[in-house]
């Protein structure tokens, strides 16, 4: 296991009825924007109970609404001249990860200085921290778990055809409030897609090398165990509290640091998955559904020990060579997205062969040429990977 420091200052507030700590999280007197999607927010009475609570306290409230599924750069920048027109010193994502994720661009941007007038390039930093010193502090209420921004510094913002990362140490919520019954409303599509979202971001912290890790190990495999548990009775049923709010729990863990804490991790998927994403129009979660498992097969050599692990405590699969027991923990994920809802081929999604140059070329030119744990997927391997999911 690798040295690592752990850091995440977000207070997390989960279960029934925690809305009514609302008041007692956000400061006194501040002046607040509600940050918020297509209006899903407004249609469910979630707004209006998150402005209930805000207008306890002497506070000023502002909204900002249409923040897309993929957070596009000119509707941000839109919010943040908003936000610093009006003084704004506290921001309130009220939705799911692009809501948050694009609130926490919002919080990075209001005061950045020495970036006024050229945001843009403030998506620029990759994976490396945004140097701005002044990040208004934000909170989210949860409506659709499946990306763990609510406990996270990261974020993707979409500018074109660029899905862009976004990092600073202060963009972590100050609070998160999981209520799993704000989430009974969701679409049964967006149910499964925080089912995939977080079983693939799971997967991608622990399907890499034997790293003697066993705790992050232990953590990543109950997760899995519990996703595939509860992802399809809670997609059955809605209304079923049980079930959901391990799936609230699960992605907020999926994605809060500790299971990539001390190990390296294997992003290809999401990487890959981006660049569909931007190029194509599929949703994130249904491109990580198709290429996880080509990634997989691709790398089974690669990954081969924990591959055997996976399938053998995870499925269950103890018996046959490891050539076989390894192509049947890849079946059983397949049926798993399945199950789900979702389909596991690129061609469903009217992908072609003759697509994946303009795939490619978007990696090549996000520098995303070395990607796995081993940095060895070259563009010609991820070729083979994308050829595999058609």
């Amino acid at each position: 296991m690798q040295k690592f420091t752990f850091f995440n200052p977000t207070q997390i507030v989960f279960g029934k009825g925690q809305m009514q700590e609302l008041d007692a999280l956000v400061p006194k007197n501040a002046r607040v924007l509600i940050t918020y999607g297509g209006g899903s927010a407004k249609r469910s009475g979630v707004l209006d109970a998150v402005k209930k609570e805000l207008m306890q306290s002497n506070r000023t409230v502002f909204e900002f609404g249409g923040i897309e599924a993929n957070p596009k750069f000119p509707t941000l920048m839109k919010a943040v001249e908003l936000a610093r027109m009006e003084d704004v010193d506290f921001l309130l994502a009220v939705g799911g990860g692009s809501v948050m994720d694009g609130t926490k661009f919002i919080a990075i941007a209001i005061h950045a200085e020495q970036f006024m007038g050229k945001e843009e390039e403030l998506l620029h930093f990759g994976f490396s921290t945004v140097p701005v010193k002044n990040v208004v502090p934000l909170g989210t209420v949860v409506t659709l778990p499946a990306t763990g921004s609510e406990m996270n510094n990261g974020g993707v913002i979409s500018n074109g055809t660029d899905k862009l990362t976004i990092f600073h140490r202060d963009a972590f919520p100050v609070f998160s409030i999981l209520d799993p019954e704000l989430t009974y409303t969701l679409p049964k599509e967006q149910v499964g897609n925080g089912i995939v979202d977080s079983f693939v971001h799971v997967m991608e912290q622990y399907l890499t090398y034997p790293q003697n890790a066993p705790v992050q190990d232990r953590i990543a495999e109950g997760l899995l165990q519990t996703i595939i548990e509860v992802g399809p009775t809670t997609l059955a049923n809605p209304t079923d509290y049980d079930s959901r709010e391990s799936l609230v729990w699960s992605a907020t863990l999926a994605l809060n640091g500790l299971l990539s804490a001390g190990v390296v991790p294997d992003w290809t998927s999401h990487m890959i998955g981006h660049e569909l994403t931007a190029l194509h129009h599929i949703a994130h979660a249904r491109s990580l559904a198709v290429l996880l498992p080509a990634v997989m097969r691709q790398r089974k050599d690669q990954k081969r020990e924990k591959l055997l692990q996976y399938g053998e405590r995870v499925w269950k699969i103890c018996t046959g060579t490891e050539d076989e027991r390894i192509e049947l923990a890849i079946q059983k994920t397949e049926e798993f997205f399945h199950e789900v809802g979702f389909t596991t081929r690129l061609s469903d999604y009217g992908v072609s062969k003759s697509d994946i140059p303009a795939v490619l070329e978007n990696l090549e030119k996000h520098n995303m040429t070395a990607l796995s744990e081993r940095g060895d997927i070259s563009l010609d391997v991820s070729r083979a990977i994308l050829e595999d999911s058609l």
